[in-house]
């Protein structure tokens, strides 16, 4: 890779990436489920998969209808199946979508990933022993949805504003901080310091995931750089998060992209140095086109500006 001046720019590619074992297990089930005559069809997924367009378009190919309706909770959109076999995400679901599968006669496998699982488990004991349990995780997201399903009595708390907002009353009781398994640091920490002055005595189990946090330390963990892109989709929260890292952690310019196709040239322009992560649903073969493209890329050669995606649907999976 070239910069204005002709000289050679490094293209880093952080590691790890590729897959988290959560991904792994939710894509093998719904493979599973295509190969496998035996059961109903349509077949259906309860949200996406995993956040990753391209995954999702790629399934399409092969019969499966993603059910992702903006302002939807997993359980109204149950309600518009009524034959057919349907797959819960690896984001996690409410055992009422659960109980509402059943009564309707469907068929279903849970892609939930075991991270996921962990948390549910942990809520539920503290709960049952007592504790008035305060989670921290993105509104509108899946993974806190199921978890907020669990009880009422769950206070949800997105940034400092929400923690400023918990009832002082609280301090009377025993009380069990978790999290989403797919943020930062950054977002934890700067709402437990509010947690703890209010409830000096809470207790904290943190669940980031051991995939996010591996991915958020080669971002911190990194030489500078001008530039970082991060392959991952929108959706994706361990993407945004990996973007946010790179920015807050070391000070890097850094883009989400969902591939190649995303690059705008002008974040190229009279840059030295590179780094390429991405999310722990991106594809490998889209962060390896990302890869590709940057290391034979010149800004004064036109000839290796195109970077339109060469990457088929049945390659993705």
């Amino acid at each position: 890779m070239y910069n204005g001046n002709g000289d050679v720019m490094q293209v880093i590619d952080l590691t790890p990436r590729g897959y988290c074992h959560g991904v792994l297990n939710a894509l093998a089930i719904v493979k599973k489920v295509i190969k496998t005559e035996s059961y109903p069809r349509p077949i259906y997924v309860l949200g996406q998969i995993v956040h990753n367009e391209k995954i999702t378009k790629a399934f399409k190919e092969y019969g499966v209808i993603s059910l992702d309706q903006k302002g939807k909770t997993r359980l109204e959109m149950l309600d518009n199946i009524t034959s057919g076999t349907v797959i819960f995400t690896a984001h996690g679901v409410s055992d009422q979508v659960i109980e509402r599968a059943k009564e309707k006669g469907l068929t279903y496998l849970n892609a939930t990933c075991r991270d996921v699982i962990k948390v549910h488990k942990a809520v539920k004991e503290k709960l049952a022993e007592g504790y008035k349990v305060i989670y921290i995780g993105h509104r509108n997201h899946p993974e806190p949805e199921a978890v907020l399903a669990i009880s009422s009595d769950i206070y949800f708390v997105e940034d400092e504003k929400d923690a400023m907002m918990l009832p002082t009353s609280l301090i009377h009781d025993k009380v069990f901080v978790t999290n989403q398994t797919t943020l930062s640091r950054y977002d934890i920490d700067a709402v437990l310091k509010i947690i703890e002055t209010k409830y000096p005595n809470y207790l904290f189990d943190n669940e980031i995931c051991h995939a996010t946090t591996v991915r958020q330390d080669a971002v911190k963990e990194q030489d500078k750089v001008d530039l970082m892109l991060v392959v991952g989709d929108k959706k994706s929260s361990n993407s945004n998060k990996l973007a946010y890292v790179g920015e807050k952690a070391k000070e890097i310019t850094s883009h989400l992209i969902g591939g190649v196709e995303d690059i705008d040239l002008s974040w190229l322009k009279g840059i030295q140095s590179v780094s390429v992560t991405s999310g722990a649903s991106t594809p490998t073969i889209v962060t390896e086109e990302v890869i590709k493209f940057l290391k034979q890329y010149n800004e004064n050669d036109p000839t290796t500006w195109d970077h339109q995606t060469n990457i088929l649907l049945e390659d993705i999976l």
